[in-house]
């Protein structure tokens, strides 16, 4: 939500926010929290309904995965176009371990209003899963996009594991950290079955399979 793309950050911030979470600037939000803590320089900052505390880890060769992971609201990214208008906030929440269908969405356009958060409705679930995977090697930019595809199919296939109907949330998010590539450009590979790829893999499904089944 928050330094998106690719380009030199400072840091990383994964803050939780409440249920009903009402405001519609995130990034200056998180912005805000940035400077609460004493973080200067461009950085990337994420979003989540989710405990940041649970957080889980996998390691692999050099690489690390973080994630925290809130799986009350899932589904299927390949959903109907119904499914699609939905508000897609962090904090949207399903019934207590439904996964998302097109049915349950909110009639297309409506508005979200803050007052809505408080209606009487099901016990709230979180529903993000956020990633952050971190190397110790430059990887070249599309290096950097293969590497968000690879730890994306290796959440799925953890989910799946976890007994799952789901290939995530709406709200999902990956963060690739990796030092600034030098004159040789970086990996130029970062695909399931180059050598760092395979790593990230294994890393991110180690994490989000650990998530996976502790999530609410």
């Amino acid at each position: 939500m928050l330094g998106g793309g690719i380009g030199p950050r400072a840091w990383i911030l994964n803050a939780q926010v409440p249920g009903g979470y009402p405001r519609v600037d995130p990034d200056r939000h998180l912005a805000e929290i940035a400077a609460a803590e004493g973080l200067t320089g461009p950085g990337a900052g994420l979003m989540t309904a989710a405990d940041v505390a649970a957080y889980t880890t996998g390691h692999d060769g050099g690489v690390t995965a973080t994630v925290t992971a809130g799986l009350g609201v899932r589904g299927w990214a390949a959903a109907p176009d119904t499914a699609t208008r939905a508000p897609h906030r962090p904090e949207d929440a399903d019934a207590p371990g439904s996964p998302f269908r097109p049915e349950d969405s909110e009639a297309p356009g409506a508005p979200f209003l803050p007052e809505n958060a408080e209606a009487p409705g099901p016990a709230f679930r979180p529903g993000t899963v956020n990633i952050v995977v971190t190397l110790p090697v430059a990887l070249s930019d599309a290096a950097l996009v293969n590497a968000v595809a690879t730890a994306t199919e290796a959440k799925v296939q953890a989910l799946l594991d976890a007994g799952l109907d789901c290939s995530g949330t709406p709200t999902d998010a990956v963060c690739v950290a990796a030092p600034e590539p030098g004159q040789d450009g970086g990996e130029p590979f970062a695909g399931p079955r180059s050598t760092w790829g395979a790593r990230i893999a294994r890393a991110v499904h180690t994490a989000v399979l650990a998530g996976a089944r502790t999530a609410p």
